[in-house]
């Protein structure tokens, strides 16, 4: 294995669609409902590999059927459930809203993903096997962290997304090579609203940052370089749900692969702009041709979804 392995969460993502989402004590009419295979770590997987990247994944999934679907669409998508666990009990799941203008607020219950708070020796020799890591927070700290220090000690590259935002502890950061926020997270990381003043503060802890800033593109920095901004394709949002893990997983795979980090960045917001036109996570997720098609003749992304 010299690809790209995922230690990170898998969901089952209950969805309900709404005109606007509701205020507290407020109950309103959706007009659809769909259970759909999500997970911070799932999705990012679920997109490396349909970007053509060779990936594992560990993390756990519960006894129940959710379980069984989780772990069915990430080996349909081709990545290697070898060391996926499965722990007595549900699985992890978000509750998903999800409004008319492609906008959502999601509650997540972690259930199985709570289990994982150490890694095994198979996890550790599958680690320093890797190209790359990539980490989120939706296991407990204790792995992510774990996770991190592994590979960082076997010459590792390791990506993090900080998501859901919480404070990170300094031996997590200290073990990160490229921190992935959105403005949010990094502003709740630094407490710095202006992005590019954010990505200057966590500069003091990793070497590179790239904010994602939605529909405006990201933004990229690394210490003793200039600021990049990488413009995002125009398009008319659907779902906006997982369009940072797809944007995480398919600038793994570009950066496995040796790409410059501005075509890197470029691939990635293609695929997201590509993933929001679709409802859904990992079903809106492009895969490699759809992407180096919307490459090649990017009008096509301005196009109303199918």
């Amino acid at each position: 294995m010299t690809g790209i392995v995922v230690l990170g969460s898998t969901n089952m993502d209950l969805v309900a669609y709404v005109p606007r989402a509701p205020a507290r004590g407020e109950t309103v009419t959706g007009r659809a409902f769909r259970t759909v295979p999500g997970g911070k770590g799932a999705n990012q997987a679920v997109a490396a590999a349909r970007a053509g990247g060779e990936v594992a994944m560990i993390g756990a999934v519960g006894t129940d059927d959710f379980g069984v679907r989780l772990r069915a669409v990430l080996e349909h998508s081709g990545v290697d459930t070898d060391l996926l666990r499965t722990a007595e009990g549900p699985s992890g799941t978000a509750h998903i809203v999800v409004d008319d203008e492609g906008g959502n607020a999601i509650v997540v219950v972690p259930g199985a993903n709570g289990s994982v708070t150490s890694l095994s020796h198979g996890d550790e020799a599958l680690i320093a096997t890797a190209g790359l890591l990539l980490l989120q927070l939706e296991l407990p700290l204790s792995a992510v962290t774990e996770g991190a220090a592994h590979a960082r000690a076997a010459g590792v590259r390791t990506v993090l997304t900080p998501a859901p935002a919480r404070p990170l502890p300094p031996e997590l950061l200290a073990a990160t090579d490229l921190l992935v926020p959105n403005e949010h997270e990094a502003a709740a990381l630094t407490g710095r609203t202006d992005p590019h003043a954010a990505a200057r503060a966590l500069l003091d802890a990793v070497p590179e940052v790239v904010v994602t800033l939605g529909a405006a593109g990201c933004l990229y920095a690394a210490r003793g370089a200039a600021p990049l901004v990488v413009p995002a394709p125009r398009v008319r949002a659907v779902d906006t749900t997982a369009a940072g893990d797809t944007f995480a997983g398919v600038l793994a795979v570009a950066l496995a692969e040796g790409r410059p980090v501005p075509e890197a960045l470029a691939r990635a917001g293609t695929a997201a702009a590509l993933s929001v036109r679709r409802e859904g996570a990992s079903t809106s997720m492009p895969y490699r041709a759809e992407i180096e098609a919307a490459l090649a003749d990017p009008a096509t992304l301005e196009a109303d979804p199918a």
